[in-house]
């Protein structure tokens, strides 16, 4: 347990390094509060703002809405996943609005002895920080009191972040004419989040985002995300309001977006302080690249092959081959780690060239990674108007025999490759014909 927690904690670093002084935008539901977690999340909010994080937060009130509703006798109303906000509605959100606001400020000033909060002294501040206006009249249907964002006061927002202060927003709006709108939360998030260039804006929602399969889905692109939405129809009723914000924001120049589900443990930590996170990423462009290296690369390089290295997997190459070869290699980048590469070493004149240091890190197979460093190298080989491609392989050569690859002898090698091949490792010689 101490061994994991050394890890955790130095693995950690460069991001509580990353993270601080940056504004995050956090959006909840009102069923948060419903639940006996609620106090380890408002643990986990303060644990981030002691750490440098700028932090908005910005709250639901659905349930409590509907639970006020519900004692009135009086229908929720819903058209196109937004409410319809009647007097008696409009009453019920600014007693939930003041009612939620109120509980998560008193949890957010607890300070117990002996609690993840002692001596936090977080300050709080809230305010009327959202210009609303109505939405009118859309397919026939009046939305009433319901209403859209109009502007973000992010010049007092930012003064408040300025002074340390968490900044806590509900899902109301105003008008410069004293009316009160109903918002949806995630729009209001996403508006924040967008006037003030934040750096993440971090959904918690009630389900983790899957699949059709019902596989959970670590990132998406913003193209990627809108598909989904088109092709499954259960996705679309639990994860239209975020995963729409989501992809709102990214075009308007948020750089990532969280999907976190609210049940998973510590969530809001894993998902920021881990590599893989546990959440569903979505970014305007892939969070995983596979480009060509530079010198830059080479050490992280070095720390993928090494330990194949040792395990005979791969041959040995010194920091100043790799210097001299790094035109030849392409890798994989997650989050600024190398967790892929590959080299093509081409003999132009024999028109063939060699496969070398596919390697994928161990944490990191299993997803095709591989399979897309080769398809890479034959994209190169297509262009370079290769006849033969070449690999020398002590323990994976059955992984290219799958893909098309014949055995062959010492002498099948070209003269200019055959400097590549160590008698002392006995490789096996693979080829296929381009």
């Amino acid at each position: 347990m101490i061994t994991n927690f050394v890890h955790w904690f130095r693995d950690s670093s460069p991001y509580i390094q990353a993270h601080r002084k940056k504004t995050f935008v956090i959006n909840f539901g009102g069923e948060a509060l419903q639940t006996d977690n609620f106090q380890t999340l408002i643990h986990d909010f303060t644990l981030l703002s002691s750490l440098g994080i700028r932090l908005v937060l910005v709250h639901g009130i659905r349930p409590q809405i509907d639970e006020r509703l519900s004692k009135l006798h009086h229908p929720a109303r819903f058209y196109r996943r937004l409410r319809i906000t009647d007097d008696v509605a409009l009453q019920c959100v600014k007693e939930a609005a003041g009612f939620v606001r109120v509980e998560i400020e008193a949890q957010l000033s607890m300070g117990l002895a002996n609690s993840p909060m002692e001596n936090s002294e977080l300050n709080v501040a809230s305010g009327n920080f959202v210009v609303a206006k109505p939405i009118g009249v859309i397919e026939g249907v009046d939305y009433l009191h319901t209403g859209a964002v109009r502007k973000i006061n992010s010049a007092a927002i930012t003064a408040q972040l300025e002074q340390n202060n968490l900044v806590l927003i509900s899902p109301i709006g105003y008008s410069p004419s004293g009316d009160v709108f109903n918002l949806s939360a995630e729009h209001v998030a996403t508006a924040v989040a967008i006037a003030l260039k934040a750096e993440k804006l971090i959904f918690l929602t009630e389900e983790s985002c899957v699949d059709a399969a019902n596989q959970a889905i670590a990132q998406l692109t913003t193209q990627e995300a809108q598909m989904l939405l088109q092709q499954n129809d259960d996705l679309l009723d639990r994860m239209y309001q975020p995963l729409n914000a989501a992809i709102e924001s990214c075009h308007a120049g948020i750089d990532r977006v969280h999907l976190l589900s609210r049940q998973i443990e510590g969530a809001l930590l894993q998902e920021l302080f881990t590599r893989d996170g546990v959440g569903t990423l979505i970014s305007a462009t892939p969070h995983e690249i596979c480009r060509r290296a530079t010198l830059s690369d080479i050490g992280g390089i070095l720390e993928l092959i090494k330990p194949l290295e040792h395990q005979g997997i791969l041959a040995k190459r010194s920091r100043e081959k790799i210097e001299m070869e790094i035109n030849d290699y392409w890798i994989i980048s997650r989050d600024g780690l190398i967790i892929g590469c590959s080299a093509l070493h081409i003999d132009s004149k024999e028109h063939c060239g060699v496969l070398a240091c596919l390697a994928v890190h161990a944490d990191y197979q299993g997803a095709a990674r591989g399979q897309r460093l080769y398809a890479q190298t034959l994209k190169q080989a297509n262009y370079a108007n290769l006849t033969t491609l070449f690999v020398l392989s002590t323990q994976t050569a059955q992984w290219f025999i799958e893909r098309g690859f014949e055995q062959c002898a010492l002498e099948n090698l070209p003269n200019s490759l055959k400097a590549l091949y160590n008698p002392a490792r006995n490789s096996k010689i693979l080829f296929k014909t381009l």
